[in-house]
């Protein structure tokens, strides 16, 4: 099975760069299964029903989320109804929404996770023993597993990924913005990537326009964030997991420019 996972998706420009891009990429990779970080799809912030319907119709087939999911308030009348989105499993229990579901498509079946981090991030539950309670729950009903670490820490991140190794297929993280350079299949057959990296504008900083981020950075003024316009990037991954065992074969980066893709 082949899975393609898509970075951090910000704003209207990130959206546009997976509607022109994605029918590129099933053509070269032929994912069967396509997920995609979506918590920063409204203006940078959160995801609305018309956007997590969007995305769906142009051939994503699930979504995963971030520290940002409850920035649209809309998202407590709806999350419940739609089961193709997981919001991080480790917020405190009773919270709208689900941490885990299993996606289906093309013949082939997916269970995706979502897991935030601690450091540098709001005191949440802890996400290292909600992974071991739902990767067991999991692994009842499917050997393939994607966990989505949406974490700000490096070392948060990797210290996950060898904490998952062997039990789940594919460890990624989400929430820097920045494509790591360290995709790897651990030994025990877990694809890792530190960040998967972002689709959206390339020229401001993380998707935001820089101006406002400099004058942040100078004053340390509250400061409003708006989403860049102009070129974009897209970042994301494919893994080839072994349909027998669960296990990870191979992980690629993908890193196009809006250049590169005109010249495709």
């Amino acid at each position: 099975m082949n899975v393609l996972f898509i970075g951090d998706i910000v704003g209207s420009v990130g959206r546009a760069a997976v509607k022109k891009v994605l029918p590129a990429l099933q053509s070269k990779y032929n994912p069967h299964i396509i997920i995609a970080n979506g918590e920063n799809a409204a203006a940078g912030r959160g995801i609305t029903a018309a956007i997590v319907k969007e995305l769906l119709d142009a051939g994503v087939h699930g979504i995963t989320m971030g520290n940002h999911t409850w920035d649209n308030k809309d998202i407590f009348e709806w999350i419940d109804d739609q089961h193709r989105i997981v919001r991080p499993a480790n917020y405190a229990e009773g919270l709208p929404g689900q941490g885990a579901t299993i996606i289906k498509a093309n013949g082939k079946e997916l269970a995706i996770m979502n897991l935030q981090g601690r450091t540098f991030l709001p005191p949440i539950d802890c996400p290292f023993r909600k992974a071991d309670e739902l990767i067991t729950e999991l692994q009842q009903k499917t050997k393939n597993i994607l966990v989505d670490f949406h974490a700000e820490a490096t070392s948060e991140k990797i210290a996950m990924g060898w904490y998952l190794d062997g039990r789940a297929s594919i460890v990624l993280g989400t929430h820097t913005h920045v494509q790591t350079n360290d995709d790897t299949v651990l030994p025990g057959g877990t694809a890792y990537i530190t960040d998967v990296g972002m689709v959206g504008p390339k020229n401001g900083v993380l998707g935001m326009e820089r101006e406002a981020v400099l004058h942040k950075f100078l004053t340390q003024l509250p400061t409003r964030f708006v989403v860049d316009e102009g070129d974009w990037h897209f970042h994301a991954i494919v893994v080839e997991i072994d349909d027998a065992t669960g296990k990870a074969k191979k992980i690629q980066k993908v890193r196009l420019t809006e250049t590169d893709w005109l010249l495709m």
